[in-house]
C-alpha cells in the first residue's frame, strides 16, 4: 500500500479543518484560513457558516477566492451587508463564534504584530497592517492563528502590538475589557500549541508527524512551554487530501 505524503501547509491546513464544527460562524481570510474552511464545510462542517470582510455572510465558494472581493463570495452568499455592519453588529458584539489570524511576529502570550518590524518611527519593514485583525482578536469568541514557526516569527517581544492575545498574561484580556476568548489554538508548519488555563502563555500541545520538540524549541525565540504529555498531530486522511487539493488544484505528491 502507497503511504499518503503531504505537505507542511496542508498538515496545517487540515489541523484549522478539523478545529471548525457544523454548528459555527467563521470570520474567515484568504489564504490558509479560508482554505481550511471551506476544506471543513466540503468535509465534516456542511452547516459551517462562512464571513468574509468584504461583508459577505453565508459565502458558500464552488472554488477558492482569490480575495475577500471575489465576485463568487457575494453571488454563493446567503445575503451581502455592508462591511461596517460586519464589525458593528456582527463581529464587536460577540457573535462570530470563530476567527483566523496570521502573524509576522507572536509572543508568548499570543500576541500580534502585522504592522512593523523594527522601531515604529524608524521601521526595517512596514509590514500591511492591521486590518480587521484587532477586533477579530478583541471580539471573536475563539481565534485561531496560522503561522508558519520559526525564531524571526516565534519572539520574546513583538515590536508592536497590532492585535492582543492574552497581553502581558492571564487577566490582561478581562482588565482591557475585550469580549472574546483570545487565541485558544496556534497551529504552524511543526505542531500545535495552546495557552496553558492558567497563565496564557502558549504551550506545545502536539507535534506533527516526523517532528520533534526540540525541533520546535529551536524555531522559538523563547524558552518554548511544552505539555507534560505532547500528542502527534493526526496525519490528514486520503479524503481530507483530495477534497484539499480539489480545492488548490494541487497534483497527489
Amino acid at each position: 500500500m502507497t503511504a499518503v505524503t503531504w505537505s507542511s501547509d496542508e498538515i496545517m491546513t487540515v489541523t484549522a479543518a478539523r478545529a471548525l464544527t457544523d454548528d459555527m460562524a467563521c470570520f474567515v481570510g484568504i489564504g490558509l484560513p479560508s482554505t481550511a474552511a471551506n476544506l471543513a464545510r466540503r468535509t465534516h462542517a456542511p452547516g459551517l457558516w462562512l464571513i468574509y470582510e468584504s461583508g459577505t455572510l453565508g459565502a458558500k465558494p464552488d472554488t477558492l477566492p482569490l480575495s475577500i472581493g471575489d465576485g463568487i463570495l457575494a453571488e454563493t452568499a446567503d445575503t451581502v451587508v455592508s462591511v461596517p455592519e460586519i464589525f458593528n453588529y456582527w463581529l464587536q458584539p460577540g457573535r462570530i463564534d470563530t476567527g483566523f489570524l496570521g502573524a509576522a511576529q507572536i509572543d508568548r502570550y499570543a500576541n500580534i504584530n502585522t504592522t512593523v518590524i523594527g522601531d515604529y518611527a524608524d521601521p526595517k519593514v512596514r509590514l500591511p497592517g492591521a486590518g480587521g485583525a484587532p477586533e477579530i482578536a478583541a471580539s471573536c469568541r475563539d481565534v485561531i492563528v496560522i503561522v508558519r514557526q520559526s525564531t524571526r516569527a516565534f519572539v520574546e517581544s513583538v515590536d508592536f502590538v497590532t492585535s492582543v492575545g492574552y497581553g502581558s498574561g492571564a487577566g490582561d484580556r478581562e482588565r482591557l475589557g475585550l469580549r472574546g476568548h483570545g487565541p485558544k489554538r496556534v497551529i504552524t508548519d511543526l505542531g500545535v500549541l495552546e495557552p496553558d488555563p492558567e497563565t496564557a502563555e502558549l504551550t506545545l500541545v502536539s507535534v506533527h508527524p516526523g517532528v520533534d520538540v526540540a525541533d520546535a524549541r529551536a524555531a522559538t525565540g523563547w524558552e518554548l512551554a511544552v505539555a507534560p504529555e505532547v500528542a502527534t498531530t493526526p496525519e490528514p486522511t486520503s479524503e481530507e487530501l483530495a477534497v484539499l487539493r480539489s480545492l488548490t488544484g494541487a497534483s497527489p505528491a
